[in-house]
């Protein structure tokens, strides 16, 4: 179960939601400030949930799929709220505070009820490694639902028939721009993930494991978003097909994180 500072968090994610939802048929400047407020405070209660559960179990967060799905949604609202006050939008924020209240309330039914025991000492170079790969997924997570609410928007526009909150989410190539740059970041953290793990790698074998699927698979996760950032500024590209491509990217994240961490790999699994 979720410790008492994971229902803080989950308390506030719901609230950020509900505000977020209201800022939409109302805007208000100090709506907006309480919602983003809200938000904050979800994830900084979420941090010292990770906090107080690595504590006792005397590990890093994600050394299980529990912690690590949590360490993901955390560190993907850190990655909107960058964008947010980057950007200055709070409209899609409705999407992403719903997902992070549905993500965290699906956790708390599958948590464990016993603490991981502790790992084998892999030392910080490794915690590293796998805390920027996971920000990596996260970024990606959060490309592939500004992606998802361009395509619906898009098609909205398209029918002539949209409601009034409608007209208050971003124009479409700010919706572009945001995914853009969580792209950028996730492209950002992987490669910096990457650097520590084969550093990591050589420092324990004197080697590195090129043939590993999970090698080959971050390869070509790196592959695709590359080639989606240069095409999504090509004017044959631009726009709903880019976000297309950003979306279907996404599906080789998840076969990286799930099926590839979980069957796939021996040497790169870390829960």
């Amino acid at each position: 179960m979720l410790n008492h500072m994971g229902y803080v968090s989950l308390a506030l994610y719901a609230a950020s939601f509900l505000v977020y939802v209201r800022l939409l048929y109302a805007p208000n400047i100090w709506l907006g400030r309480l919602a983003t407020l809200l938000l904050a405070g979800g994830i900084v209660a979420h941090y010292f949930a990770l906090l107080e559960r690595s504590m006792g179990a005397h590990t890093v967060p994600y050394d299980d799929l529990y912690g690590s799905m949590s360490l993901f949604a955390w560190l993907l609202g850190i990655t909107y709220l960058g964008l947010e006050l980057f950007h200055r939008q709070r409209t899609v924020g409705a999407f992403v505070s719903l997902l992070m209240f549905g993500w965290m309330a699906a956790l708390d039914s599958l948590a464990p009820h016993q603490l991981p025991a502790p790992p084998p000492a892999r030392g910080p170079l490794f915690a590293f490694h796998v805390t920027l790969n996971i920000w990596a997924y996260a970024a990606f997570a959060l490309s592939f639902v500004l992606s998802v609410v361009y395509l619906v928007q898009d098609r909205v526009l398209r029918s002539h028939r949209p409601g009034a909150p409608f007209w208050r989410f971003p124009a479409l190539d700010v919706l572009d721009r945001m995914s853009r740059s969580s792209v950028f970041v996730g492209l950002a953290a992987l490669a910096f993930g990457v650097a520590s793990g084969l550093v990591w790698e050589h420092r324990l074998t004197g080697m590195y494991a090129w043939g590993d699927p999970k090698v080959i698979v971050t390869l070509l996760i790196v592959g695709v978003y590359i080639a989606y950032l240069l095409l999504s500024r090509t004017s044959g590209w631009r726009g709903a097909r880019a976000a297309r491509i950003c979306t279907l990217n996404f599906a080789i994240v998840l076969f990286s994180y799930t099926l590839v961490n979980l069957y796939l790999t021996r040497f790169h699994r870390f829960f």
